[in-house]
């Protein structure tokens, strides 16, 4: 997720963008999409991330951050689309080292602007959009002010009742998104101690709860490993009304999706699409992910709602928690 990838145009300076306060949801109440079931899978930067070097032909398959893999996403049963968000940067695909790589995918299409997205793309998908900024450079509260305000009235004008989550790695971005709009959630994206930064805010767990706390964001988006490694972080998210949504490449195992299932996981950002999706529907009834035919029973929804898979796979789940913890 910390690739350089996606564009939204850049507009002339304008004023802060009013959006009515009464839209807005409590932490507790946020709606994470479609499905009832408390469990949301959301297609990461559409039908999944280019992995440009990788012999996995699903992860080269479709250009990321385009309409053709946004709409390709929108044909299994997600609830939202990641995609990041950048004010007038150019569009070089680099590596972590600085080095730009050639962007070869079997199925091409142009990157698109934010307002392409939401007049192209399936409306019926939810937008977690990532706020993104440069790790390496300090921010000036105006200059984060502008790039914020640039994709607030983008939104604004075009979101029309679509569901919509901010998220950020920045922490100073997220907290003043709150601050600039009441109407949708805005999540806190950390890598869950994994990695190391000079902005302690970003170091842990921990410090991903104080910073929504004191600031009033609705929840946290960790990297899976940091989840596996700080499992008791759960409970005390759980308390303090945060929502909990996690990344990362052991999000493509089913075995690692449902142990986060099990544990009150909110939903996980994804690149196979198809095959979580599909695992996912496995493990969660369709009438309870369905709106339509949803139970008003409890009891339903609970027998609905019990995972069903066999001895053997949930033997090797149990074994394969310790190996995620260590990598």
């Amino acid at each position: 997720m910390a690739l350089k990838t996606a564009l939204v145009a850049d507009v002339p300076e304008s004023p802060a963008v009013a959006i009515p306060v009464t839209r807005l949801q409590p932490r507790g109440t946020v709606e994470m999409g479609r499905g009832r079931s408390g469990f949301v899978v959301v297609g990461h930067r559409g039908k999944g991330m280019n992995a440009l070097t990788s012999g996995d032909r699903r992860l080269t398959a479709v250009k990321e951050n385009s309409l053709r893999s946004f709409n390709a996403a929108a044909g299994f049963p997600i609830d939202f689309i990641e995609f990041d968000v950048q004010v007038g940067k150019s569009l070089l695909r680099k590596a972590k080292d600085g080095r730009v790589l050639n962007w070869k995918v079997e199925d091409d299409d142009s990157l698109c602007t934010l307002q392409e997205a939401f007049q192209k793309v399936d409306s019926h998908l939810g937008f977690n959009i990532e706020l993104k900024f440069d790790d390496y450079i300090t921010y000036k509260d105006e200059e984060l002010t502008h790039a914020l305000e640039v994709i607030l009235q983008v939104v604004s004008n075009h979101a029309n009742g679509r569901p919509i989550i901010f998220s950020s790695f920045h922490p100073d971005a997220a907290q003043l998104m709150r601050k600039l709009q009441t109407a949708h959630p805005v999540f806190f994206l950390t890598d869950g101690g994994c990695e190391v930064y000079n902005d302690a805010r970003r170091n842990s767990l921990d410090e991903a709860i104080k910073l929504c706390l004191s600031s009033g964001l609705h929840g946290i988006v960790s990297e899976v490993r940091g989840i596996f490694r700080n499992p008791s972080a759960i409970p005390r998210m759980k308390e303090s009304n945060l929502h909990i949504l996690t990344y990362g490449q052991l999000n493509n195992v089913p075995e690692a999706v449902y142990m986060q299932h099990l544990m009150g996981i909110n939903g996980v950002i994804v690149d196979h699409v198809e095959e979580i999706t599909g695992a996912v529907s496995e493990f969660i009834s369709p009438a309870i992910r369905g709106e339509d035919n949803l139970s008003n029973s409890a009891v339903g929804e609970e027998q609905a709602n019990k995972p069903n898979f066999s001895q053997p796979e949930l033997a090797f789940l149990l074994r394969l928690i310790p190996e995620l913890v260590q990598n």
